[in-house]
């Protein structure tokens, strides 16, 4: 039920003309989740489950992280909580120029930037040290953050647009949107619905090619998502966008969208593919979270392991 509330603001958001911050919307960030734990291996998938079945220890229950699909939206949910954690709004992207050198480096100070913090959550999860909460809170915002990044305006802008936020756009019989609304949930969603639906975006890739994606560092996809934006996203619309300002407003029509939707699939899959490595290389291997407890001795009682020590 909270996931079509939220679907329903962004959609009345979009019509409005405001600038939602969620990459993909519900169903892209889901898919992207449900790919990955698809792909996972066994133990990294018994870790995940263990850490969701702390999710009380959030203490957000208006914001549940039950399963990978509702943690893949919790980063976004969690904006409606104000000041607890508004310190979170600048890792769910990185506005780099598509027309001027690629570079992290300003677009990423300080560490506010979505590449940034895929790696700090990766980290945080793989590190058994740390209090179950930060790791579980880390593994929503990988999760989520994966998915940020293989949205293109999420990791590009052209002439100070705030990736596509302040480009008037019409999409199909929509008359009022702008180009951002349209790459995270109305193109999106269209695409990943398209048959096969759902989880069939990864029945696109061939299974040799899966391991083929899965290669490359953060910053490798930050790039490819750079280039996507330029080519596809604006190049679609524009036919030089690096020799044209933004304009006010563009129209994607229904042979555009129709030229679009394997970009969005396979942006998707690729997510999907990506998280399942960083996840794997976090959590793969014989862990507590997922080591059969040790047998009781025999003639033990159950309280034994809770009695105070004598002496």
């Amino acid at each position: 039920m909270i996931r079509f509330r939220i679907r329903a603001l962004f959609v009345i958001a979009s019509l409005l003309l405001s600038s939602p911050a969620a990459a993909w919307w519900e169903y892209g960030h889901e898919t992207t989740a449900e790919v990955a734990m698809k792909l996972v291996k066994p133990r990294t998938r018994q870790s995940i489950l263990w850490l969701l079945k702390q999710q009380k220890q959030l203490e957000t229950p208006t914001c549940p992280a039950r399963t990978i699909e509702e943690a893949s939206v919790w980063p976004d949910c969690i904006k409606t909580l104000g000041d607890r954690f508004s310190y979170a709004y600048a890792w769910h992207f990185q506005d780099v120029d598509i027309c001027k050198q690629f570079d992290l480096k300003e677009p990423c100070a300080g560490g506010n930037c979505v590449s940034t913090q895929i790696a700090r959550a990766q980290r945080m999860i793989a590190d058994r040290q740390l209090p179950t909460r930060d790791r579980l809170m880390a593994l929503a915002f990988l999760v989520h953050f994966v998915g940020d990044l293989h949205q293109p305006l999420h990791g590009a802008e052209h002439d100070g647009d705030q990736g596509g936020n302040k480009v008037k756009a019409s999409y199909g019989v929509i008359p009022r949107t702008n180009l951002h609304s349209i790459w995270d949930g109305l193109l999106a969603d269209r695409a990943i619905s398209s048959p096969p639906g759902g989880l069939g975006v990864l029945s696109d890739i061939p299974p040799e090619q899966r391991a083929e994606l899965a290669k490359g560092t953060i910053q490798d996809w930050s790039r490819e998502s750079w280039e996507l934006a330029r080519t596809q996203v604006y190049g679609s619309l524009i036919a030089d966008p690096c020799a044209t300002p933004a304009p006010a407003k563009v129209a994607m029509d229904e042979a555009k969208i129709e030229q679009l939707i394997p970009v969005l699939r396979l942006q998707v899959a690729k997510g999907g593919i990506r998280l399942a490595r960083l996840l794997d290389e976090a959590l793969d291997g014989n862990h507590p979270e997922v080591a059969h407890p040790p047998k009781k001795p025999a003639g033990s009682s159950a309280a034994a392991p809770n009695a105070p020590k004598k002496g």
